[in-house]
């Protein structure tokens, strides 16, 4: 499996959260997403994901958003729950966005610094 880590697989949600608040675009209730991310935008593989698929489905959440390196993962998951799941491995974080909030999210222009 995904080296265990701890506090980074909020990476995306927190980062969704931001977008969010900034955009004024709402985050859909109903997807749950775990993973780590780069500064590039990049989604790293995190720790224990099938126990947080398990949560997840006992939580009534019916869209999870994994990163793509933790698909290998998915094997040690019962298979009633990846049925009852939509499971979306994720390389980039604008997939994140694509899936999670509920308007497309226009394309981000780089800011100019020092009047570049």
């Amino acid at each position: 499996g995904a080296t265990p880590k701890d506090g980074p697989s909020a990476g995306i949600a927190m980062c969704t959260a931001l977008v969010s608040s900034l955009t004024g675009n709402p985050v859909k209730c109903e997807v749950a997403m775990t993973g780590e991310i780069t500064l590039r935008g990049e989604v790293l593989a995190i720790g224990g994901l099938k126990e947080k698929l398990l949560a997840a489905h006992r939580g009534g959440i019916k869209t999870v958003v994994i990163p793509k390196e933790n698909e290998r993962d998915l094997e040690e998951i019962p298979d009633n729950v990846k049925q009852d799941l939509d499971i979306h491995p994720v390389q980039w974080i604008d997939e994140v966005l694509d899936i999670a909030l509920q308007e497309p999210v226009e394309s981000f222009k780089p800011v100019a610094l020092d009047g570049e």
